[in-house]
């Protein structure tokens, strides 16, 4: 899997100008895009980190193509396909920042996700002794720990490799109290989260503004 960032390509006032006169304070909304590149029969986790009014695959991956495969976890894995026939999503499902999925194509693929940077208190769900297939929810490369991913001591992290076809496990140390080794993300990608039985904490909470 490759990925191409393009963030923050347009800044743009959220505010009218009426209301500009009014309050003399304007709030900005930035947006951009992201390529995730996917070679043909390699199933990765990917994830969308860019805010829409339309988070569904139908609109974030509307193009498929035929028999590609989106895989979602909730205990168990759920199986979505774009039918060959119809052209579509069947079922359609949602894809929000801060969710993870699995895609595979049979075709070479550039899924490009567009939207908005969400900024501000951003929350992630880690409900404790449960596994959950996760993501970042702003569009940013970086180790685990410089993406402010909480660990208690047990917790662990697992990436999969496409090629090699195997997760790889990183665990909280009780000892060190640090992820050993600290993982690297890509822009796009999820992973799966595992808190331990005797955590505490059961979210990942950042404070994310654009500079």
């Amino acid at each position: 899997m490759r990925t191409k960032a393009l963030i923050c390509a347009a800044v743009l006032a959220a505010s009218l100008a009426s209301s500009m006169a009014q309050s003399n304070v304007y709030s900005l909304n930035v947006v951009g895009y992201y390529n995730v590149t996917v070679a043909p029969g390699l199933k990765v986790m990917v994830a969308n980190q860019l805010n829409t009014t339309n988070n569904m695959l139908s609109a974030l991956i509307p193009n498929g193509p035929p028999d590609a495969q989106v895989f979602k976890f909730n205990g168990i894995f759920t199986t979505f396909t774009y039918d060959d026939v119809d052209l579509a999503w069947e079922p359609d499902a949602s894809l929000n920042p801060g969710e993870g999925c699995f895609y595979v194509s049979p075709l070479a693929t550039t899924l490009t996700f567009v939207g908005e940077v969400l900024q501000g208190n951003l929350t992630v769900n880690l409900p404790i002794a449960t596994k959950v297939l996760v993501s970042s929810k702003v569009p940013q490369a970086g180790t685990v720990e410089t993406l402010g991913v909480p660990g208690e001591p047990d917790d662990q992290i697992f990436t999969w490799d496409p090629v090699l076809t195997h997760y790889t496990t990183y665990t909280f140390d009780d000892v060190d109290l640090q992820w050993e080794p600290d993982p690297s993300l890509a822009v796009g990608q999820s992973f799966f989260y595992v808190k331990a039985g005797g955590s505490s904490s059961s979210l990942w909470v950042r404070n994310f503004t654009v500079q």
